[in-house]
């Protein structure tokens, strides 16, 4: 099998590792193949895809999409190395409100996936760091969110100290004053 896929500590949340094919001209992997993912206990229809560049120490998060067209998200990091991170937000879930983070580079070459009812953010530990991420639902301004990045009740322990934000991540809400759309459905 091309995949081996690892169930992490937040219900649905998956670690994807490939299969590298290489010799001296370089390697061949799959990223994505349907019916394998599916076996994998991954099945969301993707929808778009989305790249993303951050320099060092950027932090780009914690968000989410709200009903009626949350977010499920596979994310691989083709250039750099991130500390990715998810956050539960799935009422009645029973990991609701805990963290889960991996460091995921482009030599390791490890996907994320990220069930909707997730905040996700990650931090750019090298230089540079690009990010292409597939998506389940199409991009929807009016139901973005988001929980902040130094909530001291999730306490995640970002790698770089002194973080690169943008305004909006700043002024994100804390967990505890977020009236969380999703539900946990097991």
């Amino acid at each position: 099998m091309p995949f081996r896929f690892k169930a992490l500590d937040i219900p649905g949340m998956v670690l994807v590792q490939p299969t590298r094919r290489g010799d001296e001209r370089g390697f061949f992997e799959e990223l994505y193949r349907r019916s394998h993912y599916v076996t994998g206990g991954i099945s969301p229809d993707f929808v778009q895809d989305n790249l993303a560049r951050s320099r060092r120490g950027v932090i780009r998060g914690l968000h989410f999409q709200r009903p009626p067209q949350p977010q499920g998200k596979l994310v691989r990091v083709l250039r750099g190395e991130v500390f990715d991170v998810g956050v539960d937000l799935r009422v009645g879930s029973p990991a609701f409100g805990r963290w889960v983070g991996v460091t995921l580079s482009d030599a390791a070459g490890s996907l994320l996936y990220l069930p909707p009812g997730l905040a996700h953010g990650y931090q750019v530990l090298s230089e540079e760091a690009d990010l292409l991420y597939k998506v389940t639902a199409e991009y929807a301004p009016t139901l973005e969110g988001g929980v902040r990045w130094d909530d001291p009740d999730l306490a995640i322990s970002w790698p770089l100290p002194d973080p690169v934000l943008s305004d909006r991540d700043r002024g994100l809400p804390l967990l505890r004053d977020l009236a969380s759309p999703f539900r946990f459905f097991g």
